[in-house]
């Protein structure tokens, strides 16, 4: 029996009304389509999909056409995948396949390599160049389809250019294809709005009258992140002391936490929400002081920011060499603030007190010469020895003792029977 299609698949979204162009991003993918691959990887709500239709939109003008396919969590079955990818290269050309879709639907199907085979000698017949998405392709989870897409991209005819978007990096032969000049990349850093677009968006596209140091203050504290900026300007509609509520935005807002708790932090295993909640006491974060806060064996952290960073989420690169890093600044919010939750519930062993957490980050910190975040974590962990000492070292600043400001909030701080 035939796969029924749906249709609403293949359909590219239609643009909201008042999108915010984005030509700099737009010259971008234009320049890509000499290559095989556009990949479009960051994490929810930087505007992907958006994007795309844009973009698409607007290169269908001269001629090329589009073929787009919406994944879903059912099209980790590879005959499934097969049947709608077909689909969606038939809207652009309607006999592409057919021999395809009658092997796919046989008793005993081929193999792989040849359906792929004759469906690449279909496309070759096609004289227009055109290109096709394939939207959210982190759903997918299923290294026959890896392998599946990795043929094709081998053996892509040049009339053809594929766009992947997706939450992660898929596991395709992207280091190949970079080295040989065949890939496009659009990350979350060119992703995120600049102050001009944020601007646009939030003033045209939202219908709010903010000045432009509100704007650059909103910019900042979301770091670009679109979903951010809406959430945030949703939240502002009929407040009237705008600077106040922007001042105050943080990860624990209560649309942003829904949204970064349902699209982001619940899709992952419990082994990297644990470790994502127990290192968001850190500002910056390496492998080896993950290894140490958390007790995991040498390289673990190294080995688990590498996945994070891989996944997309909301790590951002502090240098080159990929050693430290830092979590988006609301993603950080939400982390710490749902840290402190569990750490007060009865659920707070499975995250570890946050107090020992502060501890062993400080020792650390001094083992590695880092006085001043040595301090900060011993101050966080209301260890008032250490502190002390730490404080009176001699490779603590100047600035940082006697009355020096960070000591004198750390002695506000403490409770008066520490005093």
């Amino acid at each position: 029996m035939p796969t029924p299609i749906l249709a609403t698949k293949l359909y590219i979204p239609p643009l909201r009304p008042q999108v915010v162009i984005r030509p700099r991003l737009i010259e971008r993918l234009n320049e890509g389509l000499h290559r095989k691959l556009t990949l479009i990887a960051a994490s929810a709500g930087f505007g992907k999909t958006t994007l795309v239709s844009e973009w698409v939109e607007g290169i269908e003008r001269p001629g090329a056409r589009t073929a787009w396919l919406s994944l879903d969590e059912g099209d980790n079955d590879p005959a499934r995948f097969l049947t709608y990818l077909v689909a969606a290269l038939q809207t652009i050309a309607a006999t592409i396949g057919e021999g395809v879709l009658g092997a796919l639907q046989s008793p005993q199907p081929p193999p792989t390599v040849s359906i792929l085979t004759a469906l690449l000698n279909d496309i070759t017949t096609i004289k227009d160049p055109f290109v096709l998405v394939l939207d959210d392709y982190h759903v997918i989870d299923a290294k026959p389809i890896d392998h599946a897409l990795t043929f094709l991209l081998e053996h892509l005819p040049p009339q053809m250019h594929l766009v992947i978007a997706t939450r992660e990096d898929p596991q395709l032969p992207l280091a190949r294809l970079r080295a040989r000049g065949q890939l496009t990349e659009l990350r979350a850093t060119d992703l995120r709005f600049t102050p001009s677009e944020a601007a646009g968006f939030l003033n045209q596209g939202m219908g709010l009258n903010l000045s432009a140091e509100d704007i650059a203050r909103l910019s900042t504290r979301t770091e670009g992140w679109i979903a951010g900026l809406q959430l945030a300007a949703i939240s502002m509609q009929g407040q009237q002391d705008t600077t106040s509520f922007i001042t105050s935005f943080t990860g624990s807002h209560h649309f942003v936490l829904d949204y970064l708790v349902e699209e982001v932090l619940q899709q992952q295993p419990e082994s990297i929400q644990t470790f994502l909640l127990r290192t968001s006491i850190l500002d910056r974060l390496c492998g080896p002081l993950c290894d140490a806060v958390l007790l995991t064996p040498s390289g673990s952290g190294q080995a688990t920011l590498e996945y994070i960073e891989h996944a997309n989420l909301f790590l951002v690169p502090l240098d080159d060499e990929r050693r430290w890093y830092r979590y988006h600044h609301l993603f950080a919010d939400l982390l710490r603030q749902r840290l402190q939750q569990r750490s007060a519930s009865s659920t707070g062993d499975e995250v570890g007190d946050v107090t020992e957490l502060h501890c062993r980050a400080s020792v650390w910190y001094e083992d590695h010469g880092l006085e001043i975040e040595a301090f900060h974590h011993a101050a966080a962990a209301h260890d008032v020895a250490r502190a002390e000492r730490l404080i009176e070292g001699e490779g603590m600043p100047l600035q940082f003792r006697g009355a020096g400001a960070p000591v004198l909030n750390w002695l506000e701080s403490l409770p008066r029977t520490a005093l």
